[in-house]
């Protein structure tokens, strides 16, 4: 993958989602397009279409951004150490783009792993259930039979 131009980007992206990957921004707690969505599908890196977190993994922590319990695969997620404002977190970018996603918790349902993802709405895009195949997706219907 070729991460597009600084310039490419910042025409692409809404001004949110731009400085929310690229500079590490962090939107507003409960205003993400994503906190309270419940649709199946998946979220993909809006910057490089990287697969990243499957409906079926997220939760409402409360927290006012999207909780997710893991990522669909580990290889598209890279963690981290953040030591900004004051605190130290394990920041979760994509792999290939390098997009900032959020942060990985320690406070998730302990039947589910414990991990509690962070992630910001404006990294995201959602490409849903029916949509997988003709977006590209398709190796990811497996995730929604029961």
């Amino acid at each position: 993958m070729v991460k597009e131009s600084d310039e490419a980007l910042r025409a692409r992206l809404t001004p949110e989602q731009y400085e929310v990957t690229q500079h590490a921004a962090t939107e507003r707690a409960f205003t993400g397009k994503y906190d309270q969505w419940w649709d199946d599908g998946i979220f993909v890196d809006v910057v490089s279409g990287e697969p990243l977190f499957s409906s079926t993994d997220k939760y409402d922590a409360g927290c006012g951004w999207p909780a997710f319990t893991k990522g669909i695969d580990e290889h598209h997620i890279k963690r981290h150490v953040d030591y900004s404002f004051g605190m130290t977190r394990t920041e979760v970018t994509s792999k290939e783009a390098g997009s900032h996603l959020g942060h990985v918790f320690t406070d998730g349902p302990v039947e589910k792993g414990g991990l509690r993802y962070c992630i910001n709405s404006a990294s995201l895009r959602f490409v849903p259930k029916a949509d997988l195949q003709k977006e590209g997706y398709g190796q990811y219907m497996s995730l929604f039979e029961n």
